[in-house]
């Protein structure tokens, strides 16, 4: 069980790069909010305030794949949702953690966009605004995990959000590399593989616990493969397996903690907004969460209803 007071203070955030700026955004002005994510890149043009093309392609976060195949995928989304005049890009990625993450990025976008002023942020500010919210406690929980706010007064923290070697509990990655620990730890005690471990075997290609060290360590897998095994950890916990409820408790627990941090750390009592994949979507994380915070006092929790790229017109607003 993480203990919130044990964890690191959370960390400022950067302001973002932005190219050129000093222009009101107008109503007719089209807009492109980017949702750059560890496996997939979501882009959504606006005109006149309404979405009007709707694209993914694969990751252009290069702390998942490389730059050249960061650009290559935003190529491939900017073909598809349009060329022509853009007055602004918002984009939200994990990683971005300085200045300099933000300039490498909005620098990857420039050439599809001449004389747009590009804004790149942490992708967990997208998600507190698609939350309704300008201040208040953004968590996300998909294939990494982090917790990001900001109070009135324009302050802001984060915690986690380090990637998966540093951190990332409660991530769709956390879940799987979890589901291969108790998988091995059975193996090391002379079990019978259970449920979990079934399911992991199968679902992996193997007919062995002991094959999924190497497999692990492998190069053919990676970070987004194992979060992809988080589903295991999920559907083995609706049908009963206890260590899988176990495990999804908590990734709630941990998530709480990190939005826990921030609050204090900002002064304030909420709201908190649970997004990204598993936060949207499993109910048991959602529940988990809810109660840790409760328990410090925090009743204003939201699970977001809406993409986080969506949250991009009031972001260019709040900007302009």
């Amino acid at each position: 069980m993480t203990n919130s007071d044990n964890l690191p203070d959370a960390q400022s955030v950067p302001s973002g790069s932005t190219v050129p700026s000093g222009r009101t955004l107008q109503s007719h002005d089209v807009v492109i909010g980017l949702d750059i994510g560890g496996t997939k890149t979501r882009g959504v043009r606006f005109e006149n305030g309404q979405p009007v093309a709707d694209e993914s392609v694969g990751s252009s976060n290069v702390q998942n794949v490389s730059r050249e195949e960061a650009a290559a995928h935003l190529a491939e989304l900017f073909a598809k949702i349009g060329q022509g005049p853009v007055s602004h890009v918002y984009a939200g990625a994990g990683g971005i953690d300085t200045d300099d993450d933000a300039a490498a990025l909005a620098a990857l976008i420039e050439p599809h966009v001449p004389g747009a002023r590009i804004t790149v942020v942490h992708d967990s500010r997208l998600l507190l605004a698609a939350g309704g919210a300008s201040s208040g406690v953004a968590v996300i929980a998909g294939t990494g995990s982090a917790a990001w706010g900001r109070n009135g007064h324009g302050e802001e923290a984060r915690a986690g959000g380090w990637g998966y070697l540093l951190g990332d509990e409660g991530s769709g990655y956390w879940l799987g590399r979890e589901a291969v620990r108790h998988s091995l730890r059975r193996m090391n005690q002379g079990l019978e593989p259970d449920d979990l471990t079934r399911a992991l075997l199968v679902s992996c290609g193997v007919d062995d616990p002991n094959k999924l060290i190497a497999l692990f360590h492998s190069s053919a897998t990676g970070r987004r493969y194992w979060a992809q095994q988080a589903r295991l950890v999920v559907e083995a916990a609706d049908s009963g397996h206890r260590i899988s409820q176990q495990l999804v408790d908590q990734a709630g627990h941990d998530l709480a903690d990190m939005a826990a941090q921030v609050l204090r750390q900002l002064r304030l009592d909420g709201p908190v907004i649970l997004g990204s994949g598993l936060g949207m979507n499993v109910v048991r994380l959602q529940d988990a969460f809810r109660t840790r915070l409760a328990a410090a006092g925090v009743t204003d929790v939201r699970v977001l209803d809406q993409d986080p790229v969506f949250g991009v017109l009031q972001l260019v607003g709040e900007q302009d």
